[in-house]
């Protein structure tokens, strides 16, 4: 008769996934019915300041007593702050959409910050960004902060601007990629004419998790410094990404100073070796992004093709650009 070991540390892990998988089930069903609470509380204050009028008139005297009386019953989440955000919670969102958007798995705190956004196209797109990229709280506060949503509208018609609040971000060519400007406030860095490129890319490294967040979906680290060399010159490339969603190689220089046409060139000879040596049949055509204090584009225009797919350049910035300053250079 064969006796059969038993293996404690797969006994044991797979324990662990049943616990874990629970735990994670139990999170999102308490969210989900939390969500849906309140939504359904602001229901009951709307509907009852109305009392068949067609619009609700806010009533202070009436959120002090339930605040009262509900933390006296039920303890502490019924502050007369979050009653207030009941209520705006069910004037913002209709019945089902809020079913939607809390299948998602917001939280409360997600729709706290969400409905400080006044504009319903704009607040619409960060719900499907941070549900899509599963965005702490915090990530969602500093996309917001370094207004996205306006840096992608940058570039776009205003039918793909609206397609922003019904699909979020959608990638399918490079362009719909590439930020201008590059925001990098995170790094902590002051503005400095002195600090050198490796101190930026240095500093990039350290916080990269911040740095991916910024650069957008899809991308995922490949090597910093990577060397390339052909006639037994040598010659290094900042920073390697891979884009998963577009399958290609994203090389990216960093450049202190002003853009300069010998710069472009260069990073024109970068994308030329990945597409000749190292991209395979399966990856599309590399991307040159040189990330620069300044740029001049007509050098751009006239030192790149007309046809021009593969080499962008974007300012980066070392502070958040207020929504006024954003809104401003929408206008001009």
């Amino acid at each position: 008769m064969k006796i059969i070991k038993s293996n404690k540390n797969q006994l044991l892990k797979s324990i662990r996934e049943i616990i874990e998988n629970s735990r994670n089930i139990l999170v999102k069903t308490i969210n989900d019915r939390i969500i849906k609470s309140y939504f359904e509380i602001g229901r009951l204050i709307v509907e009852d300041e109305q009392k068949g009028k067609k619009r609700a008139e806010y009533s202070e005297e009436t959120i002090n007593y339930l605040s009262n009386k509900l933390s006296e019953e039920f303890g502490q989440g019924f502050s007369r702050t979050n009653l207030r955000s009941m209520r705006s919670l069910y004037l913002n969102y209709k019945k089902n959409q809020i079913w939607q958007t809390a299948s998602a798995k917001l939280s409360w705190s997600h729709f706290l910050v969400l409905m400080r956004i006044d504009n319903p196209d704009e607040r619409k797109f960060y719900e499907i960004e941070s549900s899509k990229e599963n965005w702490s709280v915090r990530e969602l506060k500093r996309q917001i902060d370094s207004s996205i949503y306006e840096r992608l509208s940058l570039s776009k018609s205003k039918s793909k601007v609206r397609q922003l609040s019904k699909k979020g971000q959608i990638i399918v060519k490079p362009e719909d990629a590439i930020k201008d400007p590059t925001v990098l406030e995170f790094l902590g860095l002051e503005e400095k004419p002195y600090y050198s490129e490796s101190d930026l890319e240095s500093a990039l490294i350290s916080k990269l998790g911040n740095f991916l967040l910024e650069l957008g979906k899809g991308f995922t680290f490949e090597a910093r410094q990577k060397r390339i060399s052909f006639n037994e010159k040598y010659f290094y490339i900042d920073l390697v990404f891979y884009h998963r969603i577009l399958k290609c190689f994203v090389l990216i220089d960093l450049k202190i100073g002003e853009l300069k046409h010998q710069d472009i060139g260069q990073m024109q000879m970068y994308v030329n070796y990945y597409d000749r040596e190292v991209k395979t049949k399966n990856d599309n055509n590399t991307i040159g992004l040189i990330l620069c204090k300044d740029k001049d584009d007509m050098i751009i225009n006239y030192t790149l093709p007309e046809n021009n797919k593969q080499i962008y350049a974007s300012k980066y910035q070392l502070y958040l650009p207020s929504k006024k300053e954003i809104k401003r250079y929408l206008k001009s």
